[in-house]
Order: C-alpha cells, then sequence, then structure tokens
C-alpha cells in the first residue's frame, strides 16, 4: 500500500472530495452490512456527512492510499482502488473507494464511489 501521489490522479480525487456536497461527486455503492455498521456505530451519520468528512479528512493533509487492485471482478475496469483511514466520533473507520476520471483532468468531472466502510 502506497500514497496516491500521482498529480493527474490526486487532482482528482482531490476534486471530486471539494465537492462533496454535490450530488454525484461522491457516491455510495455500500452493502447491507456497512450500511447498518455506519448506523450502529455512529450517531446520526449520514452517506452525506461521510462525503464532507472524507473531503475534511483529505483537506487536512490526510493520506489517501492507493492500492493495486487485484481482485479479478475489479481489475479490467481499475487499476487502483483507493482507502482512508481516519476517526468519526473518536472510532477508527476504513472507507475503500474507486476514483472516476478522465485524462486530462477536467475539473468538476471526476467522481468518487466508496464501496466499502467499516472498522480498520
Amino acid at each position: 500500500m502506497s500514497r496516491l501521489t500521482d498529480p493527474i490522479r490526486l487532482a482528482a480525487f482531490t476534486n471530486a472530495l471539494r465537492n462533496w456536497n454535490v450530488v454525484g461527486y461522491v457516491r455510495f455503492e455500500l452493502t447491507q452490512t456497512a450500511h447498518q455498521w455506519i448506523r450502529r456505530e455512529f450517531d446520526g451519520v449520514t452517506l452525506k456527512d461521510l462525503g464532507r468528512l472524507m473531503h475534511e479528512y483529505v483537506e487536512g493533509g490526510g493520506e489517501i492510499d492507493e492500492v493495486r487492485e487485484t481482485r479479478p471482478e475489479w481489475q479490467d475496469e481499475h487499476a487502483f482502488h483507493y482507502d482512508l483511514r481516519f476517526s468519526i466520533q473518536g472510532k477508527p473507520v476504513y472507507l475503500e473507494s474507486r476514483l472516476y476520471y478522465r485524462e486530462p483532468m477536467v475539473v468538476d468531472d471526476s467522481w468518487i464511489l466508496v464501496v466499502n466502510v467499516h472498522t480498520p
């Protein structure tokens, strides 16, 4: 696992997070188990709140891990997935996401799909 340092992918990821409050930039495709975990662990935190918290974490200097995708069902579509690890309400959280962007990177064109949320 390594930190996301590629300037184009980093710009696309952070640009999508800057738009956390606009529908479509931070999307969620979570299992029922992940939804239940969020409701059980965090008092009143919505998916929109998660987008804001992701943005605040990265904007504050938090690391985005870029992980080479090895799962056969995803590696043809995505070379990497992106992990964030931070705390919400004092509890550690792991978020796995996929980045959708194109090169050259166009401002306000990229978006993130969060596919997993759980304890690290």
